[in-house]
């Protein structure tokens, strides 16, 4: 393959860890007056015992509700009342909160998060409040829903066995109701300490200035001890694994295969998978797009995804690809699975032609420096990867990382994804 030329630049960035144990980046950029503020804890969905699925997503929404100095909503108040949006989400591996705000409402920012951190307001009150608002969101989001948490939620507990990498991280409602203000209390004294946290603030700042905020508003948030963590990965699949799950709410059917990656630190071995997932269906000239939605008319629509919460990049070991395809109720799964394994066995037999991979890698590389153009976004981006890599730099470099994949490294990768190392699981349209 030629060599590529890709424009990215590595971002400014200047790096401290507080007297508290807190790592803050600060990545100045002064092309609009726009500054973001994240702060990543590290705790997600993986992390929670057994009993409590769903606790880190219930905690991230207690986090809105008020602290020692501030009401109820609040938080939320101040940042949209400066012209600024705010929201927080959980993952298998974080749990994040961030702003984006003009760059002279920086220090409010700084004061609302280093606020939450300092001392949520856990009550009786929030906590039944937040549970109901849980529940209804996986009413809506999922039970209620027609492909509701598919394969997000499914299809872990076909290809994992362990409880962190399997459990239904949205969770059931027998452990929400069964959760207390001492659990949730416990689980903020454990895991929200600010030495199991980073601080990423970019945009339009001036690196002391904002140091010296930074010192202001976190420097005296009380230290506490830091969680080891566990080490999550387990045995890959050794035989086809297989399930099915029953939707009631589907109008047809559709089934999602999945199979383990790399570790996802050892960007040489990962960035081959990510490669081969464009090449498969991201566009109507992709492989599995042409045979199976245009040429034999098998399935309505096919799509690869890397990661669970289909984020390739913001998630740790182990993970999964997956490809999902909906199909109508006249055509049988295996057809599916039969052409879609076809597929793979040409890549791995014949490769990628060179035009072909310089087409994908063209379009990653541009999706990637576009995620990377907002100060949010590209804020985010530069949180996740330092809290997970020790290293927000990728953010500049991730591109030129994609550019160096080989068509020989997306052979390899396909030649791995066989039938008996994999997941299948059937969704069953309407059947009780």
């Amino acid at each position: 393959m030629p060599a590529t030329t890709v424009r990215s630049s590595v971002p400014t960035v200047e790096r401290a860890t507080l007297g508290n144990g807190l790592r803050v980046v600060l990545s100045p950029d002064r092309s609009s007056p726009v500054v973001a503020v994240a702060v990543y804890y590290d705790v997600g969905i993986r992390s929670e015992p057994q009993g409590r699925t769903g606790f880190a997503h219930l905690f991230e929404h207690l986090m809105f509700q008020g602290s020692s100095s501030l009401e109820k909503m609040e938080h939320v108040k101040y940042v949209q009342s400066s012209g600024g949006t705010l929201n927080g989400s959980t993952r298998l591996d974080y749990t994040n909160y961030y702003e984006a705000l003009p760059a002279h409402a920086l220090e409010r920012a700084l004061f609302l998060e280093a606020d939450r951190m300092r001392s949520p307001r856990v009550t009786e009150e929030n906590l039944a409040n937040q549970i109901a608002v849980v529940k209804e969101e996986i009413r809506v989001n999922v039970l209620n829903q027609p492909y509701g948490g598919f394969p997000w939620l499914t299809l872990p507990p076909v290809l994992f066995e362990t409880f962190p990498n399997a459990h239904n991280g949205y969770g059931g409602f027998e452990d929400l109701e069964s959760a207390t203000v001492d659990d949730a209390q416990d689980f903020f004294d454990r895991y929200y300490a600010p030495g199991n946290a980073v601080l990423v603030v970019g945009g339009d700042l001036d690196a002391a200035d904002t140091m010296r905020l930074v010192e202001r508003h976190f420097g005296d948030v009380p230290a506490r001890a830091v969680p080891e963590r566990p080490d999550f990965d387990e045995p890959a699949p050794t035989s086809e694994r297989r399930a099915q799950h029953v939707d009631t709410h589907a109008p047809a059917p559709a089934l999602a295969l999945g199979w383990r990656l790399p570790d996802p630190a050892d960007l040489a071995a990962y960035l081959p998978f990510v490669v081969l997932s464009s090449a498969l269906t991201t566009g109507d000239a992709s492989r599995l797009k042409r045979r199976l939605v245009h040429t034999d008319s098998l399935a309505t629509d096919v799509g690869t995804h890397i990661g669970v919460m289909q984020d390739p990049f913001d998630v740790r070991n182990p993970t999964v690809l997956s490809i999902e395809a909906h199909h109508g109720n006249d055509v049988a799964a295996d057809r599916v699975v039969t052409a879609t394994d076809e597929e793979l066995d040409r890549v791995a037999t014949d490769g990628v032609d060179r035009a072909e991979l310089e087409r994908v890698v063209a379009r990653l590389e541009s999706a990637i420096l576009q995620g990377s153009d907002h100060v949010l976004s590209r804020t985010l981006s530069m949180a996740a990867f330092e809290q997970q890599r020790g290293r927000a730099e990728l953010v500049g470099e991730l591109a030129g990382h994609v550019a160096q994949v080989t068509p020989e490294q997306v052979r390899a990768a396909a030649a791995t994804l066989r039938p008996d190392n994999r997941a299948r699981l059937d969704l069953l349209a309407g059947a009780r």
